[in-house]
C-alpha cells in the first residue's frame, strides 16, 4: 500500500520535504494554514532582505535565476524564487491551503504502549506496522466549519520557530499594556500588514520597539527613516548583540571551511581531533578578537555603549547573527533613532517607564519584537501528553530523542 505522509507547513522546509517525499515514491499531503507558500517570507516588512549572500541561500538543485544580480536579494525576489521552485517540481498540487492543523495524535492498535519502545514503532523504521497518525485539520478561514481528520503513516513538522505564537513579556498588575492609552502589537502583526498600511500606522507617531534582534532593528530603522527627527523612534533592549554590516557577514561565512572546523571542539570527537582544536585555539582567539576590534572601529559601539558583554565567538556558534540595516547608526547620530538599554520596563498611561530613567518615555505605539514561543507551539499541536513531555526548552532534544 502506498504510504501517505503529512507535511505541516509550506515554507521552505515544507516544500523541500514534499519534493523529497515524492522522489522516494511516497504520497505527500502538505497542510498550510495560510493562503500561500513561503512561510516567514510571505509576511515581512518592506525593507527585509536576505542576511546571507544568495549563494549560501539557495536550493541545491535549483539555482537563483540570472535576473537576480544582487548579493542580498529582497523579500519579493526571495518569494519569487520560492514560488519558481514549487512550480518547477510540481509541488503546488500537493498543498492544501487554508488548512490549519489543530491536533496531531498517534493511535496504536491493540494493547501496545509506545513509551515502552526501545526503537520507534518497535522496529526503528519510520512507518510503524501497528499505528497511524491522526491529523486534525480546520478551515483557517472559518473556525466554525467542521474539522477533518486525516489518517496518515508519517508526519513531518515544518512549522518553523518564528511565527504564530508571539512571546509577550508578563507584567505586574496595572503595569502592563492594559493601562496604556496607545496601541500595542507584536512584530508578527506589523510584518503581516501591507506595506502602505504599516507605513500609515507609524507615520508621525512616537514609536517604541522592544528587543534587539533582527525584527527589532529592522523595524526601528524603517520607522526612523519614515519619521525622521521630528518623531524619533525609541529602541529599548535588555541585551546588546553583535550586529554586523552585510559585507562582514559575507566574509565570515566564507571563512567557514574544513580548516576552521578543526578549531572548534565537538561532542564525541576523537583524541587527535580534540588535540588539534586545543593547538589551534590561540589562532581562533586571534581571529575572533580581530573581528571584534574591526567592528568596534567601524561602528560607534563604544560611543553609544553598544559593545556586547559576550564574545563574538558565542554569537557565531549560536548562529544568532543580525545584519545591520543601512544607515542604522546615521539615524542614531541624527537623533531619529534613540537607543535605550534597560533590564526591565513597565507601561504607564502615556508610555513606558524603564529602570534606568525616572521620566516616562512618551509613546503612541509599542511594538514587541520579543520573539516567539516556539517550544510551546510545538507542544500544543500534540494531543498526547507523552509527546508533549518530549518537548523541552529547546527543539533540538526532541529532534534527537528518537
Amino acid at each position: 500500500m502506498e504510504k501517505r505522509v503529512a507535511v505541516i507547513g509550506a515554507g521552505i522546509s515544507g516544500l523541500l520535504a514534499c519534493k523529497n517525499i515524492m522522489e522516494k515514491g511516497f504520497n505527500p499531503i502538505v497542510f498550510e494554514a495560510r493562503s500561500g507558500i513561503g512561510g516567514v517570507w510571505s509576511r515581512t516588512i518592506e525593507s527585509t532582505r536576505l542576511q546571507t549572500p544568495k549563494s549560501f541561500y539557495q536550493f541545491s538543485d535549483f539555482a537563483w535565476p540570472s535576473s537576480v544580480t544582487e548579493t542580498f536579494p529582497d523579500d519579493k525576489q526571495v518569494m519569487e524564487y520560492i514560488k519558481a521552485y514549487a512550480i518547477h517540481f510540481n509541488i503546488l498540487p500537493r498543498i492544501r491551503f487554508n488548512c490549519k492543523v489543530t491536533c496531531i495524535d498517534y493511535v496504536l492498535h491493540g494493547n501496545e504502549d509506545f513509551p515502552s519502545w526501545d526503537l520507534w514503532g518497535g522496529t526503528g523504521w519510520p512507518f510503524s506496522p501497528t499505528g497511524r497518525w491522526n491529523v486534525t485539520v480546520q478551515d483557517a478561514r472559518d473556525p466554525t466549519a467542521p474539522v477533518e481528520v486525516y489518517q496518515l503513516d508519517f508526519v513531518i513538522l515544518c512549522i518553523g520557530k518564528y511565527s504564530d505564537l508571539p512571546n509577550i513579556p508578563d507584567f505586574p498588575l496595572n503595569r502592563g499594556p492594559e493601562v496604556f492609552n496607545g496601541k500595542v502589537l507584536h512584530s508578527m502583526d506589523y510584518a503581516a500588514m501591507a506595506n502602505d498600511c504599516a507605513a500609515d500606522l507609524v507615520a508621525n507617531k512616537r514609536v517604541t520597539i522592544i528587543g534587539f534582534q533582527k525584527s527589532a532593528v529592522d523595524i526601528a530603522a524603517a520607522v526612523a527613516n519614515r519619521n525622521g527627527v521630528d518623531h524619533p523612534c525609541t529602541l529599548i533592549f535588555r541585551t546588546v548583540h553583535w550586529i554586523v554590516p552585510d559585507y562582514f557577514l559575507a566574509f565570515t561565512l566564507k571563512s567557514l571551511n574544513r580548516f576552521t572546523e578543526f578549531m572548534v571542539h565537538k561532542p564525541g570527537q576523537g583524541f587527535f581531533i580534540w588535540l588539534l582544536a586545543v593547538l589551534l585555539s590561540p589562532l581562533l582567539w586571534i581571529v575572533i578578537k580581530l573581528g571584534e576590534a574591526y567592528l568596534k572601529r567601524k561602528q560607534p559601539l563604544k560611543k553609544y555603549n553598544m559593545v556586547p558583554e559576550h564574545g563574538f565567538l558565542k554569537q557565531i556558534s549560536s548562529c544568532m547573527f543580525t545584519v545591520l540595516p543601512a544607515n542604522f547608526y546615521d539615524r542614531v547620530e541624527e537623533g531619529s533613532l534613540v537607543l535605550k538599554k534597560s533590564q526591565s520596563f513597565n507601561f504607564c498611561k502615556n508610555g513606558l517607564v524603564i529602570d534606568s530613567e525616572e521620566t516616562p518615555i512618551a509613546t503612541d505605539i509599542v511594538i514587541f519584537a520579543t520573539g516567539y514561543k516556539s517550544d510551546e507551539k510545538l507542544k500544543n499541536i500534540f494531543k498526547s501528553s507523552y509527546f508533549q513531555k518530549c518537548i523541552t526548552e529547546s527543539l533540538a532534544p526532541f529532534y534527537r530523542y528518537w
